[in-house]
């Protein structure tokens, strides 16, 4: 489910980056008493109330500005607008009601959000000084909240404020009722052709539907394999070479698809090899425990002999070390190359990724398992392992009971995992092993 985004704008130096990091519950983003620290956005995941967000800091926004990096702020600042679904407008008390901070409310009464005006920097506990009602005149709906980002005074009446304007949560479809892929890459590596490959081949759109990520489209399609929903995203790109407006938002964006799916696409372009960012990339669906399917594409564009499959292969497995349960499938979105076989391993990974395994069946791997390779020690203490449970799925989740989680080394902890693997399957599934001391409960 697509996660509400807050944006926090202002002027530079109303202290933004502090909300933020003291929202954010940590110092992430950077702190000065300089304008203009905060280029770029930086996001962050909190929760409020039962509900989970993304929180954005940008950079301060400066209406007149005429220099290269002032204007880079301030677009930085409008695509969070743009983007956001709640909106924290940010002064000064110590500055008072300034022409910029006329021009900026101006602008965001025009993007008809939900704009909450955090007056900041009021440190006295109590009534708000008479400054504080200055701020009525910028006209916004809801009344300014008296806020002091430093000592974390008033943020639980803003966070309050905010959550009455979440959007309504979207209702969880059912497991296996519709598998959502997310389509996720570099820049062009063949992602929306290959979208576009699968729906022209079947010819089944249901729909074409706005996505709640901001600037995609999610369509529907069903087909004699079932009922699919495909995320296109933007491809990510290196931050360093993110220029383009549109590209800002990529990562985010791919980041908020990835967390909406069940399974993920990875497009890599055969033409440019494995790269640093594709192995980036992986690691963020490999983290969200996501299924994934690794989609080399442009196979046509490749002179090939009988070593090519099995040498480009090689070069995945080393580059993605941690991914060698995804499945590979080498294609052309152009000329439609092997694309048919795709909905076969969507379907494969997404029921292996919520596959169960019973504990007695867990138990019974266990046994064997131990009797082949026995625990380690260390000072003479030898590491008993108990039983072992699966108490959740999506990604397979299985926990383990020993008598000291110091002893349980990690190698054993692979070898465990080769052994459910080895006995269960579960390709295109990361599995997560988790390790208690007995008496601990599992969750």
């Amino acid at each position: 489910m697509s996660q509400p985004i807050i944006a926090i704008v202002g002027r530079p130096n109303v202290g933004k980056s502090t909300l933020f990091n003291k929202l954010a519950g940590e110092k992430i983003a950077i702190v000065e008493d300089v304008p203009g620290v905060t280029r770029d956005r930086i996001y962050h995941e909190i929760e409020w109330r039962g509900r989970k967000c993304m929180l954005i800091d940008t950079g301060g926004i400066e209406p007149k500005a005429d220099t290269p990096l002032l204007q880079h702020m301030r677009l930085q600042a409008e695509i969070a607008i743009e983007t956001a679904d709640v909106i924290i407008f940010m002064c000064d008390i110590r500055a008072g009601v300034t022409a910029d901070d006329r021009d900026i409310a101006n602008r965001l009464l025009r993007s008809r959000k939900p704009i909450l005006l955090a007056v900041n920097k009021i440190d006295t506990i109590g009534a708000p000084p008479p400054e504080f009602y200055e701020f009525y005149e910028l006209g916004f709906p809801d009344d300014p909240i008296a806020l002091s980002s430093t000592h974390g005074n008033g943020t639980g009446d803003l966070l309050d404020a905010v959550w009455t304007y979440l959007p309504a949560e979207e209702e969880e479809e059912e497991p296996g009722e519709k598998i959502r892929v997310a389509v996720i890459g570099k820049p062009n590596a063949g992602k929306s052709s290959l979208v576009n490959r699968l729906l022209g081949e079947e010819r089944l759109i249901v729909s074409d539907i706005p996505g709640t990520t901001r600037d995609a489209i999610d369509t529907q399609v069903e087909n004699e394999y079932g009922s699919f929903t495909f995320i296109d995203t933007a491809g990510i790109r290196r931050q360093a070479k993110v220029e383009d407006r549109v590209e800002k938002f990529s990562v985010l964006r791919a980041k908020m698809a990835i967390d909406r799916a069940d399974v993920c696409l990875l497009m890599i372009d055969a033409s440019a090899g494995i790269t640093e960012q594709d192995e980036k990339i992986a690691g963020i669906a490999h983290e969200a425990g996501r299924a994934t399917v690794i989609v080399v594409n442009k196979w046509d564009l490749i002179d090939k002999d009988n070593t090519t499959v099995s040498a480009f292969t090689d070069k995945i497995r080393i580059a993605l070390s941690y991914m060698t349960y995804a499945p590979i499938l080498f294609i052309s979105a152009k000329t439609g190359q092997r694309v048919n076989k795709l909905y076969e391993l969507i379907l494969k990974v997404a029921r292996e990724n919520r596959k169960r395994i019973t504990t007695g069946q867990l138990n019974d791997l266990l046994s064997d398992a131990i009797a082949r390779v026995q625990p380690p020690s260390d000072k003479g203490r030898r590491l008993k392992i108990y039983y072992m449970t699966q108490p959740s799925v999506a990604p397979p989740t299985f926990v383990v009971f020993c008598n000291d989680v110091s002893l349980f080394h990690f190698s054993y902890q692979r070898y465990l995992e080769n052994q459910i693997r080895e006995a269960y399957g579960f390709e295109g599934s990361p599995i997560k092993i988790v390790i208690h001391m007995r008496g601990e409960e599992a969750t």
